[in-house]
């Protein structure tokens, strides 16, 4: 495909050519009226005037250009939470991406973290249940993350809205979501380099997260703190392309944090194994 700017400048050549020719005068010198007499008044063109004209209206449309090409698709991902890479395809969250999370809030809250954590805003749109001491506690940056807890019947306007400002946007889809709608707000999270998770399903959706098994530990026999949960998250893409990934992850760990969970802890030579340091945190579902 041809350059836009060379497209451009043979358009304004041709023009150009076309409008020199126009603004030949009939007696101008170097014509032959092909009859004797006195000469015809030259009519004055102003060609400085319009050659600053044309100029503007090639750097006019030069910007133009580079503000199409700068809205092009960014392949490069996003920050991502290290835990939730193996479950992305390329590692990361995508450019203009929609991913759904289903049940987990936590799960949808780790998707916001790095972006955050490197300096990104992002916004929460019908999420009542997004807790704040959560989200500091997973390291999100409160100065930077808008919250709209109840948009109602709007969420969608609201949503699309801060698309506009947010790097990625969190919504709860509060009801049916047209193909119109998706594509739209699709190529505006393209063009602004953002990315969308929505909280249940989306229709779409590059990729589905749900959390497939949940075990809890340090409730001992009537008595102790929730430490940390262990979780096996499944990834499928998009209607269901490809084969499920699956990872282990502590959601939360013990000190609050998401990562990638070890494996199990195997007895040692004596018997005994490593307990892990028993302290509340604030977590969400």
């Amino acid at each position: 495909m041809s350059d836009p700017i060379d497209i451009i400048e043979h358009m304004f050549e041709y023009e150009g050519m076309q409008t020199a020719a126009a603004l030949r005068s009939p007696g101008a010198p170097g014509e032959s009226t092909g009859r004797s007499g006195p000469a015809r008044p030259v009519r004055r063109v102003d060609h400085l005037g319009d050659a600053r004209a044309a100029l503007e209206r090639i750097t006019s449309l030069r910007s133009r250009v580079a503000e199409m090409e700068s809205t092009r698709v960014d392949t490069e991902g996003l920050p991502t939470a290290e835990a939730l890479a193996p479950l992305l395809p390329g590692g990361a969250i995508r450019v203009g991406g929609s991913y759904a999370v289903h049940e987990s809030v936590l799960l949808a809250m780790t998707m916001l973290q790095a972006a955050s954590a490197a300096g990104a805003w992002c916004a929460v749109v019908g999420v009542p249940s997004f807790g704040v001491e959560a989200a500091a506690a997973a390291g999100i940056d409160l100065e930077r993350l808008v919250l709209v807890p109840d948009p109602g019947d709007q969420w969608l306007t609201v949503t699309a809205a801060l698309a506009d400002v947010a790097q990625i946007v969190l919504t709860r889809p509060l009801g049916r979501v047209v193909p119109g709608d998706v594509s739209r707000l699709s190529a505006r999270l393209r063009q602004r380099g953002g990315a969308l998770v929505a909280l249940g399903s989306w229709p779409g959706a590059d990729v589905t997260l749900r959390v497939t098994r949940s075990e809890w530990s340090g409730i001992g026999d009537g008595h102790g703190f929730l430490t940390e949960r262990r979780v096996t998250v499944s990834a499928a893409g998009r209607a269901g392309a490809g084969r499920p990934v699956d990872a282990d992850l502590l959601l939360p760990a013990a000190d609050g944090t998401v990562r990638a969970a070890a494996p199990a802890a195997v007895a040692s030579g004596s018997g005994a194994t490593t307990a892990p340091v028993l302290r509340p945190v604030a977590v969400a579902s």
